[in-house]
């Protein structure tokens, strides 16, 4: 059971209440994660401020939401799993390729596949990449900014996904057809990938 509060604008502290307006205006609704990360309105507005200028970068939507689901799914993040699994979904993501992520598998498409990998390895090895995990991702056709634009995309990733583990919030009703746990995993997959 959470101890935190999935807060409305009535409920919120007053420094979150237009943070979580802005939201409702910005997509219709108030995701019951950012409602709980309402608690503290400094990390509302630090995740939404980031968010925005990640999301106004130079990777398309559908590589937003592939690298974000392949950080959710590296960082076991249940709610994040569903969220950016619907999220992709609505982007066009080949459904084939939402399903190898959630399992923690490689996308077959050659530059997803290179932009999932190198998001996975600078999360598990905590930014400590490798020369040939580097090439990879450049031989797809992504630039030397862009690796350092999934460094902002994993940041972006950890303040939700972390904030989940705390919060455990309900995932809300439009995401729950994409529920997930960690056991979904491929485990052998994951570690070869």
């Amino acid at each position: 059971m959470s101890i935190y509060e999935v807060h409305t604008v009535d409920t919120a502290p007053e420094a979150s209440k237009p943070l979580l307006r802005g939201l409702t205006g910005a997509i219709g609704m108030i995701p019951n994660l950012a409602a709980a990360m309402a608690e503290s309105p400094e990390l509302l507005k630090g995740f939404l401020t980031i968010r925005q200028i990640f999301y106004g970068g130079t990777f398309t939507p559908g590589e937003i939401q592939v690298l974000a689901l392949s950080n959710a799914v590296e960082n076991g993040c249940r709610y994040c799993v569903a969220f950016h699994s619907t999220m992709a979904l609505k982007e066009d993501v080949d459904h084939d390729t939402v399903e190898a992520l959630r399992a923690g598998r490689s996308p077959k498409e050659p530059r997803l596949r290179a932009l999932s990998n190198f998001s996975r390895a600078i999360v598990r090895h905590r930014g400590h990449v490798t020369e040939g995990d580097l090439q990879q991702f450049l031989a797809a056709g992504y630039s030397k900014a862009q690796a350092l634009e999934v460094v902002l995309g994993v940041a972006v990733s950890v303040l939700p996904n972390f904030a989940h583990h705390l919060t455990q919030c309900a995932i809300d009703e439009p995401f729950r057809a994409q529920a997930w746990t960690p056991a979904d995993v491929d485990t052998a997959a994951a570690l070869s990938a």
